[in-house]
């Protein structure tokens, strides 16, 4: 299977308004590149390998749209054949019309050909199995080694937003666990994502576990990545809600519960959910966050001390930091 991409250079402010009127001359799917910086509200959705920031927004951005090719090497678009160079002259009409009332940028068409673009599974080439110190994580994709056949595996699939383990801040939180996890562990892991700290906690014998999150596709992801890993459904229990905002969610999780509880989340999230956080934990209990970049250590460490917690232990990997304490 060939298709034909149509790659316009325009300005970021202009994307929306492109991909619509693009999108009225049959174009659909637009792939987005730039580099415009997550909102606050993105930044609050990330509760799980939080990336770093990226390179500056420089005002550029490129829209892709792929037209599948016939066997002739023709396009079809809304019913009707053309051919490559003709929708080029169709999209860059569309563009100098927007031109007129809107700045667009550059508002150049480069035309290529690929083969064989498949969406569903072309990533699998970038994630394969990796360890984390004696764990192993493996796609479905991919077989067990026979010299890893006697390590604890965790099989998980990359899917939606959600984290592999792969992040620095992931492993910080997994090795904490280790050494905090017993039989009779009551865990809470707050925006769990794929579940992978709260099923990894349950393969290391924790009793139960509860997961909140913000995005309702956590449902789904955890359901499957508990199937996936025999975790029986009963042992994890999962909350869509807002833990910091929502009574009823708090009410849901029940205070004074957990000897430990996960926060993989960005430090801006952390100081707010800490005094919050504190109140579902036991006497005792140990509160393991991360997704700290460490120029806001000391804003965590503040917050965690103004909670009454006291810090146990700091962890660094990369240029992420984890803070353990102790209520």
């Amino acid at each position: 299977m060939k298709w034909t991409r149509f790659r316009i250079k325009t300005a970021t402010q202009a994307e929306d308004i492109v991909i619509s009127t693009l999108y009225d001359l049959g174009l659909e799917g637009a792939q987005i590149e730039d580099h415009v910086p997550l909102t606050a509200w993105e930044k609050e959705q990330m509760f799980v390998d939080i990336l770093p920031e990226g390179p500056e927004d420089d005002g550029t951005a490129f829209l892709s749209f792929f037209v599948e090719q016939g066997e002739d090497g023709s396009l079809e678009v809304q019913g009707e054949r053309t051919d490559a160079e003709t929708l080029k002259g169709r999209i860059l009409e569309e563009l100098e019309q927007l031109r007129a009332f809107l700045d667009i940028g550059e508002g150049s068409v480069g035309v290529d050909e690929t083969e064989d673009l498949d969406w569903i599974n072309n990533w699998k080439q970038y994630f394969h199995q990796f360890y984390i110190d004696d764990i192993l994580v493996i796609p479905s994709w991919e077989q067990i080694k026979p010299e890893d056949q006697a390590r604890m595996v965790l099989h998980i699939d990359p899917g939606t937003a959600f984290g592999t383990g792969m992040h620095e801040t992931t492993q910080l939180c997994i090795r904490q666990l280790r050494k905090y996890v017993t039989k009779d562990t009551e865990l809470l892991d707050v925006g769990t994502g794929s579940g992978i700290l709260a099923i990894l906690a349950l393969m290391m014998g924790a009793r139960h576990a509860v997961g909140t999150d913000l995005d309702p596709c956590a449902e789904d992801a955890v359901e499957n990545n508990c199937r996936d890993n025999q975790i029986p459904r009963e042992k994890f229990e999962m909350l869509i809600g807002n833990l910091i905002t929502q009574e009823e969610i708090r009410e849901k999780v029940g205070y004074g519960r957990y000897d430990v509880v996960t926060a993989n989340i960005l430090a801006d999230v952390l100081v707010p959910l800490t005094p919050v956080a504190v109140r579902h934990l036991k006497k005792g209990g140990v509160y393991i966050t991360s997704g700290i970049i460490d120029d806001k250590e000391q804003t965590v460490v503040e917050a965690v001390e103004a909670a009454g917690l006291q810090v146990l232990e700091i962890t660094r990997q990369g240029e992420w930091v984890s803070v353990t304490a102790r209520k």
